[in-house]
């Protein structure tokens, strides 16, 4: 299956993600000022993509004992000013342009710190922002989101306690998946499932798939697949698996007619090969990834 013909940018920023994580891992061995420290209490906002890490992030956080981490859509960030009390708040943003994390930073900033993670420096999210963590070695020129959500995923890994070793594992583990050609066609649906923190990374792998190639992709957290979603399965359905899939769960998929995967590395790493398989899917089609449908770098309301 030819996939280099289109969506060579994207395709290019994919391939460089074991580049980036490394320079995630070095970046967090340096210290990186203004990210949470062990035992504030921590918001994390975003919108799209964004919203994704923050929600992986807070489960993670929480589960590796740092302290409470709640996540929030920046859009749905309360604005009759009933917020819970923080020690600080992160704010992720590519473009450091979106309107909804702006307005939401510029309501949080009166109450608590706000670290914002930026793929774009001299913006005015950072200058809304009490702290700033440069990740523009990660920036995009892609609309769609790939290497940048990932690299902050290690660089956050590594700042709550995961060693160099494991998450250069990762690394590598990207790179063999990179360098293997996809060639499964693009099923009729796609559903990404998932437990604990890669529950969201289950949502960006959907959004991937949404986003370069316009296809019917869902998302859900593993448990809850068979309460409902399952009924629309069938011949042509794909249920894969961020997370081990049970025998329970893989047997009431097939019994519909759908195939399911089961994950054969990290949640990171998975998304990688979901990322892959997306734009081979688009590429296939003679959709371009790099122009997708109705999307822009960053939602900006003047």
């Amino acid at each position: 299956m030819s996939d280099k013909a289109i969506c060579q940018v994207t395709f290019a920023e994919i391939g460089s993600q074991p580049t980036c994580w490394r320079r995630a891992i070095e970046h967090a061995a340096a210290g990186v000022a203004g990210l949470p420290a062990s035992g504030e209490h921590v918001l994390a906002i975003g919108c799209g993509t964004s919203f994704y890490l923050a929600r992986a992030y807070a489960r993670l956080r929480e589960q590796r004992g740092h302290g409470l981490t709640d996540a929030t859509i920046a859009s749905e960030v309360p604005t009759d000013g009933v917020v819970r009390d923080y020690d600080r708040v992160l704010a992720i943003s590519r473009s450091g342009t979106t309107t909804e994390v702006l307005q939401a930073v510029t309501r949080l900033a009166e109450q608590a710190p706000v670290t914002a993670v930026l793929g774009t420096l001299g913006t005015p999210i950072g200058a809304a922002a009490n702290e700033i963590v440069d990740l523009s070695y990660a920036d995009e020129h892609s609309v769609v989101q790939t290497r940048f959500p990932t690299t902050l995923l290690t660089l956050l890994r590594a700042q709550l306690g995961e060693s160099a070793a494991a998450l250069g594992e990762l690394a590598d583990q990207a790179q063999q998946v990179i360098d293997t050609p996809v060639t499964e066609p693009a099923p009729r649906q796609l559903v990404v499932l998932g437990t604990g923190w890669a529950a969201a990374l289950a949502q960006e792998a959907a959004l991937k798939c949404r986003e370069s190639v316009g296809m019917w992709a869902e998302a859900y957290a593993s448990g809850e697949y068979r309460h409902g979603p399952i009924s629309v399965a069938g011949p042509g359905t794909l249920v894969w698996g961020m997370t081990p899939l049970t025998d329970a769960q893989v047997e009431a998929i097939t019994a519909t007619g759908a195939s399911a995967r089961q994950p054969t590395a990290d949640p990171q790493v998975e998304l990688v090969a979901i990322q892959r398989h997306a734009v081979t899917w688009a590429a296939a089609i003679g959709r371009d990834a790099d122009v997708p449908k109705h999307l822009t770098r960053s939602v900006i309301d003047l």
